[in-house]
C-alpha cells in the first residue's frame, strides 16, 4: 500500500491529467448528441463482436439442445397449419394470425448474450440495422414476448427483455378481454404481475395473458404466460395477479425480431392527433 501512495504522489501530475481526461471525454458523450450517438454505436458493435465470438464456442457445446429446439417449434408450426382449431397454445396459435400476416414481418434472430438475476436485464442478438432492425421493434420466441428493441448497431442490436424494470407490457386475458400492464418486479425470472384488473372481471388460475394489440411493438394475441397466483387486497379496486411467463429465458436461444409495417402511418395519424388538441 506504502508503495502505491509513493508511486500516485510521484506520479500525479499525469494521474491528475488522466482523470481530468477521462472527466472530459464523458461530459463530451453526456452532453451532445453526436458524440454520444457515435460512442453507443462503437460500444454495441464491440460488445457484439465480443459475444459473436464467446456465443460461437458456446453454441458448440449447446447443439443437441438447440437440435430439439428447432424441432420442437417445427412441430408445433406444423400443428398450427394443420389444426388451426385444436392446436396446443404457442405464441403462434394464440395470435391471430391473419392481423400477423397482413401487417407484421418477422426477422429471425440469434440469442448472443441473456441476463436473468439482474434488475434490469437485457439480451444481445445477432441481428442489426442492415437486416432492418429498428429501435422499439418487438422480441419474441416461439414461446411468447421476450421483450423490446432499445439499441441498435450495423450488425447487432440489444433490447430490453421482459426481466427489465424500466419496461412494461400492455395485456389482456384471453378469455374476458380485460386488460391491464405487466411488468416484472426484479424477484422470480419466471414470473412477472399484471395490473388493473378490475375485482369484477373474472379470472382464474391457469387462465391464458397475451398482448392486447393496443401498442405498436407486438400484435394482438401473443402469449405472455398464465395466472399462476391472484389475491384481492384489502381497500383497492384491482387484483394483485401474478403471471407465470411461457418464456424460460435460460434456454433461451433463438427469437424473432417483430417489424410493424404500419407503425409509421399509425405513429403519424396519432401524432396529427396531439398536435391538433394543443
Amino acid at each position: 500500500m506504502r508503495s502505491l501512495f509513493r508511486y500516485l504522489i510521484r506520479n500525479h501530475a499525469f494521474v491528475l491529467f488522466v482523470l481530468l481526461e477521462a472527466f472530459s471525454l464523458v461530459l463530451v458523450f453526456n452532453y451532445n448528441s453526436f458524440q454520444k450517438a457515435s460512442y453507443l454505436n462503437s460500444a454495441s458493435r464491440l460488445t457484439g463482436n465480443v459475444y459473436n465470438m464467446y456465443h460461437s464456442i458456446t453454441r458448440y457445446f449447446n447443439l443437441t439442445r438447440v437440435n430439439q429446439e428447432l424441432a420442437e417449434e417445427n412441430a408445433r408450426l406444423r400443428s398450427v397449419m394443420q389444426e388451426p382449431l385444436n392446436n396446443p397454445i404457442t405464441a403462434y396459435s394464440v395470435a391471430d394470425s391473419q392481423q400477423v400476416g397482413q401487417s407484421y414481418r418477422f426477422i429471425p434472430a440469434e440469442v448472443l448474450n441473456n441476463s436473468v438475476n439482474r434488475l434490469f436485464n437485457y439480451i444481445t442478438l445477432n441481428k442489426g440495422r442492415k437486416h432492418g432492425v429498428k429501435p422499439d421493434q418487438g422480441i419474441m420466441s416461439v414461446n411468447g414476448i421476450v421483450g423490446v428493441v432499445a439499441q441498435v448497431s450495423e450488425s447487432y442490436s440489444m433490447g430490453l427483455s421482459v426481466l427489465n424494470q424500466r419496461w412494461s407490457v400492455s395485456a389482456k386475458l384471453k378469455k374476458n378481454g380485460y386488460y391491464g400492464s405487466l411488468a416484472w418486479q426484479g424477484e422470480n425470472y419466471r414470473f412477472a404481475r399484471l395490473y388493473e384488473i378490475p375485482l369484477h372481471a373474472d379470472i382464474e388460475r391457469g387462465d391464458t395473458v397475451i398482448t392486447s394489440g393496443y401498442s405498436s411493438i407486438f400484435p394482438g394475441g401473443i402469449l405472455i404466460g398464465t395466472i399462476h397466483d391472484f389475491s384481492q387486497p384489502e381497500g383497492e379496486n384491482y387484483y394483485s395477479v401474478t403471471v407465470q411467463l411461457s418464456v424460460d429465458f435460460k434456454t433461451l436461444s433463438y427469437v424473432e425480431i417483430v417489424e410493424n409495417q404500419e407503425k409509421d402511418e399509425i405513429e403519424q395519424l396519432e401524432e396529427s392527433v396531439r398536435d391538433d388538441k394543443k
